[in-house]
């Protein structure tokens, strides 16, 4: 099968706008958490998450064209439009049959949210007629952000979203990988975006017992694998990769990051939302990754662990990772401590982590960890406080989401080899 290359990234995120401002407030341990200002969150549990700040959609589209698009999408687009510059592409300067060979496979968990409850609280605060907006369906749909990459660029080649709740951009960049490899496209746009700060969904997940309510600390509060970590900080924001043929990316002269060289999937088949305490489907989804890859668990250089800092998930991820790794002491760090919980984004903005971490031999720290909880065994090679400067070959990046679905994918540092 064919060998696949990075080539383009693009972020919007809590961190940072940018890929150079959000890898260096990675490196640099910041966190991005705060006050939630888009909405009043005087009677919720939870007042605070991982906000994008400063966006201007204006920067991406013609004022008029904004209110067609939901904000996931407008992320979608941004992050998109850098991956795409980054890679150095031109498509108005190729013919269709080009176009053809190119793709966009996206993800999201919510789609428009944030449309569909501004739509129905409009609705229900009027006298019943059903005045709705008309772009409301194609504002709130998860598929739409695809769509509109692949309009705004011309591109013809596959095209749809993946939704796998928090493992969904995962699962969009290995099926991105999958359609390269399998010679079914030369370029895919994959990643994801989430935008789901919103009423509903703070209110959603206090319900369930998932989101941290330390309010007197925002910065501190998102703690995976500590002690007193109590639930998620929630994120928004997005991710894009452009994944290309290997053998097209030479030839036009692209700078390449990194190389994709694996993807596992796997399901925990247990609760709807909760982990099994053994890991057995993230240990499954990390071995189908190694083994795709042609790899053995020693070859990997670096963990990035969904950790999410719920009590249960973090020790079922640890568990999991021992139970493929045994007594290797992989470096494992939780960039969610930073970012936030992107959601169906988190997959592609942890992958370009990952990537990073593979081009300049940076491993980031997980913060805001304190005292490990008692349970985690001793060996576990967690790096707290600061991020460190080591070899990395070869990063394996984890994402599991409610439902069981689990999805691993495994980056390697570039080489003609």
């Amino acid at each position: 099968m064919k060998r696949v290359a990075v080539t383009g990234l693009g972020v919007i995120s809590p961190l940072g706008n940018n890929v150079p401002e959000f890898w260096e407030n990675i490196i640099s341990g910041k966190s991005g958490a705060d006050y939630i200002t888009k909405f009043d969150t005087s009677k919720f549990k939870t007042t605070f998450a991982c906000e994008v700040k400063d966006f201007n959609a204006e920067d991406y589209f013609e004022k008029k064209e904004i209110r067609k698009y939901d904000l996931f999408t407008q992320y979608a687009v941004a992050a998109s439009d850098q991956a795409i510059m980054d890679a150095g592409l031109n498509f108005e300067s190729m013919d269709q049959q080009e176009r053809s060979k190119i793709g966009v496979i996206w993800a999201s968990g919510n789609g428009g949210i944030t449309t569909f409850e501004e739509q129905l609280k409009e609705f229900h605060a009027g006298d019943g007629t059903p005045r709705f907006n008309p772009f409301f369906i194609p504002k709130m749909i998860v598929d739409i952000a695809a769509g509109v990459i692949s309009i705004r660029n011309g591109l013809h080649g596959p095209n749809y979203a993946t939704v796998s709740a928090c493992a969904s951009s995962n699962t969009a960049i290995i099926n991105a990988f999958d359609t390269i490899r399998l010679g079914k496209a030369n370029i895919m746009i994959a990643g994801g975006s989430e935008a789901a700060i919103t009423s509903s969904s703070i209110g959603g997940f206090n319900s369930s017992h998932a989101l941290s309510k330390r309010n007197e600390e925002p910065q501190k509060a998102s703690r995976p694998f500590d002690r007193d970590r109590d639930g998620f900080v929630a994120g928004e924001g997005a991710g894009a990769l452009i994944l290309e043929d290997w053998d097209f990316a030479v030839k036009r002269g692209a700078k390449i990051y990194a190389e994709i060289v694996g993807g596992g999937m796997a399901a925990d088949a247990y609760h709807l939302t909760g982990t099994p305490s053994d890991g057995f489907g993230a240990a499954l989804g990390m071995k189908n990754a190694l083994e795709d890859a042609g790899l053995l668990f020693s070859d990997i250089d670096y963990i990035n662990a969904h950790a999410t800092a719920t009590p249960q998930g973090d020790l079922s991820e640890l568990t999991a990772i021992k139970t493929v790794f045994g007594d290797s002491l992989v470096p494992i760090s939780a960039t969610k401590s930073m970012t936030g919980h992107l959601l169906g984004a988190a997959g592609a903005i942890e992958s370009i982590i990952s990537v990073l971490a593979v081009k300049n031999d940076i491993i980031p720290a997980t913060i805001n960890t304190v005292n490990l909880d008692e349970q985690i065994p001793a060996d576990s090679n967690i790096i707290l406080g600061e991020s460190i400067h080591q070899k990395v070959n070869y990063v394996l990046n984890n994402t599991f989401g409610f439902g069981g679905h689990t999805a691993s994918t495994i980056f390697k540092k570039a080489t003609n080899q």
